[in-house]
């Protein structure tokens, strides 16, 4: 369950693509330990920058970040220490797995993060072999990640993720391109993660699991702005906000669908 702990706080953070087009412009918004946010927006309006800006991955360039109380910037992941600390807290998951995937076989992928950041072997091994049983990888242990399926990679990156047991969980369209099965065991892992503890942010393009890997959205324009933010279910009511940025057309509707969700389709 979401906490009272502030754990981001962004103030006017603001940053443009290597071509120079804005990708953020002014984003205001905080996100407690323990939530489960979701990020929606059409392409190119900025969610996954911004997931990028969480992670340390890429910096402000205007407003300021902070991470636990302290600015999140290129100075302080200069910091050993902070850096370090900050590596083990905060995972990131990519929404291209190949882009992830580089060691000769699963177990060595999803032991990377603990050996680089030093940990003892004894330990390395806990939290590979934990994390393996977890996600029922037991199977592809030997293989090369290059000859798994689209699920499969996803999961084995989702697993050298969970092997540094971070408190803070980014997911890049993690449902993207699964099969009905294996994206039902992501959202469940999801669940259980967040059950645990764990904050999670997802990005994701399908509203139908919105309310499911979620309590809060936080919806972008296309123009790169943050435009709305909410429940989930009071987002996904707003049909002219939907259809305003993009994420739906005018011939989607909602209906009731189970307590407190609605179901959101087209009509041919």
């Amino acid at each position: 369950m979401a906490g009272d702990e502030l754990l981001y706080e962004l103030k006017n953070v603001g940053f443009h693509y290597p071509s120079g087009e804005q990708a953020l412009e002014q984003i205001d918004l905080t996100i407690n330990r323990g939530e489960k946010v979701v990020l929606l927006g059409a392409n190119g309006s900025g969610k996954s920058t911004l997931l990028k800006l969480l992670s340390g991955l890429l910096y402000a360039e205007e407003g300021a970040i902070r991470f636990a109380g302290k600015t999140l910037d290129e100075e302080s992941l200069a910091n050993e220490e902070f850096s370090f600390a900050f590596r083990r807290r905060v995972g990131f998951v990519f929404q291209n797995s190949d882009a992830q995937l580089f060691n000769s076989n699963v177990w060595e992928e999803i032991a990377f993060g603990p050996v680089q950041l030093g940990l003892p072997e004894a330990e390395v091994r806990r939290l590979v072999d934990d994390v393996i049983a977890m996600l029922g990888l037991e199977r592809f242990t030997h293989r090369p990640p290059f000859k798994l399926s689209g699920g499969e990679k996803k999961l084995v990156a989702v697993a050298s993720v969970l092997s540094l047991n971070p408190d803070v969980l980014l997911l890049d369209e993690p449902t993207g391109g699964l099969d009905p099965r294996t994206q039902r065991k992501l959202i469940h892992l999801i669940r259980k993660l967040n059950e645990a503890g764990k904050t999670i942010i997802t990005t994701t393009h399908n509203l139908e699991i919105v309310e499911e890997i979620a309590d809060r959205a936080l919806v972008f324009s296309e123009d790169h702005h943050l435009v709305a933010a909410g429940a989930c279910l009071e987002i996904l009511s707003n049909r002219d906000m939907l259809v305003r940025v993009n994420l739906v057309d005018e011939e989607f509707h909602r209906h009731p669908h189970g307590a407190n969700r609605i179901l959101i389709h087209a009509h041919d």
